[in-house]
């Protein structure tokens, strides 16, 4: 029977002994000291009362340290919350007091405060966890398949975040630790993380999962905080990393005014929105064949990815179940646009505390994504659209209901309809189309502060456009595809 996760991360870092795996701050950390320290994080959390069905924060960065303590919190059987960057107060005590957190773990200078909420329960400097003793043993991982292993939140339709609760047995199945399972995309891609540059925050999905890959593939992972591109590609002689689509456009146009030399750079994976094929084919030429574009969500985990061989707009052929399905709900055939459902291994067990809401997209065994697209003759997926109404913001899924709700709070909008438009810098922003109070015309800095104090500045409009009133769909609903075509 296999142990669950991450007791291959244990026995990977025990394998790898003493070569190098993490570059930090100009060290060099070795598979058997990061294993070291993930014994002595997992000790501590022990003493401190912290197993299975605990719930456990995670402030955190991205040196080794912080990766021990990613998995020490596993390996203690936690129920893992990481943290993103960019929320407001209102939604991180929301989302600390929704995932019921008990203790936090922090790298953070002094306990969180000022700027921060403080988190509830005990906060535990990472600093002080690490100095535990070593009983040099390995570590037995005490988690049930059915646990709860992590709550991965997104923006939520009410304006808090809302989790996906995804069990032990799902991150054991994942793809990422299990080499002989690798799809031909992401055998390609493992190919290329030799020196696999990390960024804002190890509890992150993404972070964690191409981190670990990574790690399967024998690369090393190398830490650049913040992530001056393409500075720190050269100084960490990094030849792969993650990349966000509006970071992708800012690396490709300063490339293209001050060149310099990433010969070595040989994947840039973009992750958490759409790439536009122009866009692409510009990446290319300036960048060469190092774009790989994945598809995937928060409940699935990756679904597709596409390499630098496939056509641009193309997300590759899907190494899981998908099926395109029309509106009777049957799948349709090749070439005919319908929503997408999916099953991957290591797809969520649901939404926390929101049976309702599981129910709605956790639907026999498959996720509807709410996603539209197409698979071509070929077997290769193409998105064209969706049915949930969001804005993907730098990789990070807001809904447009709460923004259309804040908006309309204000004393010179009578109504207002949010749209998701193309963006260089984020890939996609907030377009606010309002119908003004008579007499009255909103301005859109006034809109911004109104927004971004409430739902963050990721949510803030970028733009501004006062419509008379909404054209509607037949069914009386708001058209937002004719505001769009306007955009």
């Amino acid at each position: 029977m296999t142990e669950q996760f991450p007791g291959a991360v244990l026995d990977l870092l025990d394998a790898a002994g003493d070569r190098t795996v993490f570059e930090h701050d100009g060290r060099e950390v070795s598979g058997r000291h990061l294993l070291g320290m993930t014994r002595r994080v997992a000790a501590a959390l022990r003493q401190h009362g912290v197993g299975p069905g605990r719930g456990l924060a995670l402030l955190l960065g991205v040196g080794p340290e912080a990766f021990a303590a990613v998995i020490a919190a596993y390996t203690v059987g936690a129920r893992v919350v990481g943290v993103r960057p960019g929320m407001t107060d209102h939604q991180r005590a929301a989302l600390l007091r929704d995932a019921e957190v008990a203790v936090t773990v922090t790298d953070r200078s002094g306990a969180p405060g000022g700027s921060d909420l403080r988190p509830p329960g005990a906060v535990l400097p990472l600093d002080e966890l690490l100095a535990a003793p070593d009983d040099g043993l390995r570590p037995r991982v005490p988690a049930r398949p059915q646990d709860v292993a992590r709550l991965i939140h997104t923006s939520g339709s009410t304006g808090v975040p809302k989790a996906c609760a995804q069990t032990y047995e799902a991150m054991t199945a994942a793809w990422a630790l299990r080499p002989r399972d690798w799809p031909p995309a992401v055998r390609e891609l493992a190919g290329r993380l030799d020196r696999f540059l990390v960024f804002g925050t190890l509890a992150s999905q993404v972070m964690l999962e191409y981190g670990l890959l990574a790690l399967a593939a024998g690369g090393v992972l190398v830490s650049a905080d913040p992530p001056d591109l393409p500075g720190a590609l050269v100084r960490h002689r990094a030849t792969a990393s993650v990349i966000t689509v509006g970071r992708l456009n800012r690396l490709v146009t300063e490339l293209r005014s001050a060149p310099a030399d990433l010969g070595g750079l040989r994947a840039l994976l973009v992750s958490g929105s759409p790439l536009e094929p122009a866009r692409a084919r510009e990446a290319a030429q300036v960048l060469g064949p190092v774009v790989f574009h994945g598809y995937g969500q928060t409940e699935t985990g990756m679904i597709s990815m596409a390499t630098p061989a496939d056509p641009p707009g193309s997300l590759g052929v899907p190494p899981v179940g998908l099926e395109v399905r029309g509106p009777s709900g049957r799948p349709v055939p090749p070439g005919t646009e319908g929503e997408i459902f999916v099953r991957t291994p290591s797809q969520g067990a649901g939404y926390w505390k929101q049976p309702a809401l599981s129910d709605e997209v956790f639907v026999d065994g498959w996720v509807r994504t709410r996603d539209l697209g197409s698979l071509d003759a070929r077997g290769r997926l193409w998105l064209s659209g969706r049915i949930r109404d969001v804005v993907i913001v730098d990789a990070n899924v807001h809904y447009a209901g709460p923004i259309e709700r804040l908006l309309a709070r204000h004393p010179a909008v009578m109504e207002a309809y949010v749209v998701a438009v193309p963006d260089d810098a984020t890939g996609e922003a907030v377009h606010a189309f309002v119908v003004p109070t008579a007499g009255r015309v909103p301005a859109l800095d006034d809109l911004r502060a109104l927004v971004a104090a409430r739902l963050g500045e990721a949510c803030a409009p970028t733009r501004l456009t006062l419509i008379d009133e909404v054209p509607l769909t037949a069914a009386g609903k708001p058209d937002k595809r004719r505001l769009t075509r306007g955009t």
